[in-house]
């Protein structure tokens, strides 16, 4: 098991990490603005549950077995891009008027739930930067590496359901403004599909580490 004082060290630091700009805390705003506090959450637990995949990964080492495959890497950031340009044009093609957005972009919890795992899960940097990040905090004088790295996971979860939470407040209490006027909603959808045509593209062109 980690030591206190390194199991706080590493929550404040995945806190702060949770709180930097970055897809998934990038995809947690555009939905709790768009569509509420409510829909927020269901996202932030669906991307806390991919966390929770990618911390298995790494403990059962399947990650680094991942991470040095070429074609695995290049399999999962087409599926991310393909999936994140979906979210894309769905977003931009969202009804606006009072009546639709109503019965029509109200999507189910476990659609927005889904959205959250699929999100980090097509995301093959989030591999590479468990590979890099959780080691730096085992002590291999306190046991089981295995152990510690599932604890550190464990942390990582937590850091970023208390940070992705602040964000989906914070976000949410613009929703309301957002629902009232067409215009505001259509304006925020257009840039939430840029936004994650940038985010497509981005990981598109990314090299693997």
């Amino acid at each position: 098991m980690p030591s206190l004082d390194n199991a706080l060290a590493f929550f404040a630091v995945a806190v702060l990490l949770g709180l930097t700009p970055g897809p998934d805390n990038i995809f947690v705003l555009i939905q709790s603005a768009t569509r509420g506090r409510r829909a927020g959450w269901y996202v932030v637990l669906g991307l806390c549950t991919g966390l929770l995949v990618q911390t298995l990964a790494v403990v059962l080492g399947l990650a680094a077995v991942f991470a040095a495959s070429a074609i695995a890497f290049t399999v999962l950031k087409v599926i991310g891009s393909l999936y994140l340009s979906y979210l894309a044009w769905q977003v931009w093609c969202a009804p606006v008027d009072d009546k639709l957005t109503a019965t029509a972009s109200t999507l189910s919890p476990l659609s927005m739930y889904l959205r959250g795992v699929v999100m980090n899960l097509t995301n093959p940097k989030v591999v590479f930067f468990f590979l890099a990040f959780l080691p730096q905090f085992v002590q291999t004088e306190r046991g089981s590496v295995a152990l510690q790295l599932a604890c550190l996971g464990g942390l990582f979860v937590l850091a970023t359901l208390v940070s992705f939470g602040a964000i989906n407040y914070f976000a949410s209490l613009i929703s309301a403004g957002f629902q009232r006027s067409v215009r505001a909603r259509r304006l925020l959808n257009r840039v939430a599909a840029v936004v994650f045509v940038g985010m497509a593209a981005r990981l598109a062109f990314s090299q693997q580490q």
